[in-house]
Formats: structure tokens, sequence, C-alpha cells
């Protein structure tokens, strides 16, 4: 019978696969010192607010657990990756069957598609970044243990993007604005009858949040410096072309702000009309026409009127694909084990609400 002897990797300590063999992982580092020493400072000047003029204030003392809870998770998950699944598809079944027993909900479809991974590539990073702030509203309370832990990893790893990409950063602060906003009124209102684990853990992701959004506002744009041809050196038909791509009216706003020349143009009141009737119907914007000194229909000022009543149109380069065929979701490059004579046909593209709406019961 083969030798049954200790671990030679020695038990007790965390072990890490990589290609030059199994490393240990250290329990305490700098990095996780820094990080403890910038939440430390935030815990002690946490409010959280209600409805009423009433404020709870969590100082260090009420922190304590989630301090410790910080070094353990960082002893326990190093790498803070969330679970792999071998297939990143998932049977959405919202019923027993003979064949499967249970149901499919929100937080093992979370699990299961690979979303650590979508954050990488630029086609689907606005997409998940929108599931995040649904599931951030409204969604929040639905996920498993193992999902919220998943959710705050992805959330941490779009964070740290943005600082290092600057890419989209108003985004991810409009995220994290409604993530803190609804963690207050749960953490306050109903606490740990709806949340699940202890509601220090949830004082300790609040704290987390609020670091990230200091470092978004500190963030700064570093200036690239090229030698080359720059966006002010295209003619101004490219440059007015560039402005009709846009699909949101904050975009058009910022990069007007860039030179005189992109200012005139984003203030032109064909784009802004274009713009209109892209995310609204006729019968919408005639509703709240707003004339401008000249009599003219001041088509900029309509865009933001009408967005406090509608909803806009949404644009992403990548979506999740639904497939009525097999009932199965999937992002549509990595596939799935399609029985249909014509595996096309089937497919239908879930837009970030119809996924929250794909797990409602």
């Amino acid at each position: 019978m083969p030798f049954l002897g200790q671990d030679w990797r020695s038990p007790g300590w965390r072990w890490v696969k990589t290609e030059d063999g199994w490393k240990r992982c250290e329990p305490f580092s700098h990095a996780l010192e820094d990080g403890n020493n910038q939440l430390n400072d935030i815990s002690q000047t946490v409010i959280i607010t209600g409805d009423d003029e009433n404020e709870e204030v969590y100082n260090t003392e009420d922190c304590e657990f989630a301090a410790k809870k910080r070094k353990k998770d960082h002893f326990r998950n190093n790498t803070d990756s969330q679970c792999f699944y071998r297939e990143k598809w998932i049977y959405v079944h919202k019923e027993s069957t003979k064949e499967r027993h249970g149901y499919c909900t929100l937080g093992e479809a979370f699990n299961r598609l690979d979303f650590s991974s979508a954050i990488q590539d630029i086609r689907r990073f606005n997409y998940v970044v929108k599931l995040l702030q649904l599931i951030a509203k409204s969604q929040l309370t639905s996920l498993s243990g193992a999902a919220q832990k998943n959710y705050f990893n992805i959330l941490d790893k779009i964070v740290q993007k943005v600082m290092e990409d600057q890419y989209n950063p108003r985004l991810i602060k409009d995220l994290l604005q409604d993530l803190s906003s609804t963690l207050c009124i749960l953490i306050r209102g109903v606490g740990k009858s709806v949340l699940v684990g202890n509601i220090n853990i949830w004082i300790c992701r609040l704290e987390t949040i609020l670091l990230w959004q200091q470092q978004l506002k500190n963030l700064q744009m570093n200036k690239q410096v090229n030698n080359g041809l720059t966006l002010s050196d295209l003619p101004l038909h490219m440059l007015n072309n560039i402005l009709y791509r846009f699909s949101d009216g904050w975009d058009i706003i910022t990069l007007g702000q860039v030179t005189p020349t992109l200012y005139m143009l984003s203030e032109d009141r064909q784009l802004w009309k274009k713009l209109c009737q892209y995310h609204f119907a006729e019968k919408q914007f005639c509703r709240h026409l707003i004339p401008s000194e000249k009599g003219h229909i001041d088509w900029k000022l309509m865009y933001f009127a009408l967005q406090k009543y509608y909803p806009i149109k949404e644009q992403y380069g990548d979506t999740l694909h639904f497939c009525r065929h097999c009932s199965i979701l999937f992002w549509k490059d990595t596939g799935h084990p399609c029985t249909a004579s014509d595996p096309n046909t089937c497919l239908m593209p879930v837009s970030p609400q119809h996924f929250i709406d794909l797990f409602k019961f």
C-alpha cells in the first residue's frame, strides 16, 4: 500500500501553483499593511446616514473585527480570484425537472460566466460595469456569500484597471456611488436580516468602497507625449464624424473641453438633434420641446431633459447571448454545446437589465 505521510508542502500554509512549481503565500505583506493603514484612517470617519437626520458613526473600535477580517481574507485568498469553471456558460432553468433538481440563481450565473476575464476585454468592460451597477441597485441581497465575494473581487479589478489605464473613470464612479448608497441603507436600515454574512464584514466593504472613491477622486490623467499626429491636427470633417459616433452626451461635452475647435463642434444643434432621435422616439421629445432664445429648439437641453424621464438606448461592443433552443447563457466567442441545426438563428443578445430579469422569479 502507498505510504501516507505528511504533506511535503508543509501543512498549515497556503500554497499557490505556478509555472516554476508550488510557492508558499506569505500570511502578511507590506501591501496589506499599507492598505490597512489607509482603511483604518477612513474607518474613523465612516458615517452612514439614513432617510432621517440621525447619523450613526462607526469608529475604529466598531471596525476592529473588519480589520481582522481583511488580514484573514488576505491570508486565505491572496490572489483575490473568483471561482473558476471549465465551461463559461450556464443552463438557465427556473424550475425543477426530472433531469435537473432546483433552479438557476443570479449568484450562480454570476460565478459561472467569468466576468473577471471579461473586464479585460475593452468590448465587454462597459457591459460588465453596467451589470454590476444594476446588481448594486436592486439585487445585491440576492447574491450568495460566494457570489458576493466574487462581486467585490471583480469590482477591485475594475478599479485597478481604471487607475492604471485611466479608462472611463466616470462610469466606475457612478457604480461606486450607487453601491455605497445601497450599502448605507441596508447596513443602517435592515442590517443582517437581508445581508449574507456578519454586518461588520459589510462595514469593512463599505470602507473599501470609500477608499476606492477617494483614489478615483485623486486620479490624475497621464499626459501622453507624442510628436506625431494629434487629434487637433485632424481636419474638421473628421473631428465632426468622431463626435457623431458618440452615443453619450457627457462624452461629447467632455471632448468639447479639449480644444476651442472641438467645443465649437460639440455645440452643433444638428449633432444634439441626431442624438435625441437616436435615443428617444419622436412622441417622447415632442412632449418636452425646449425653445432657445432665438426660437429654435434647444436639442442639447432636450437631451438631458429627456434623460430624466426615459431610459436612453444602451450600446455595447459585446454582450452575453442566450440560446433559445438550449436555454443557455454564454459569451458568444466561447460558444456552447448547441444541438440546434442552425445555432445562429437561436441566438439572442442579452442586455444587462435582461440578464437581471432572467433570474427574477
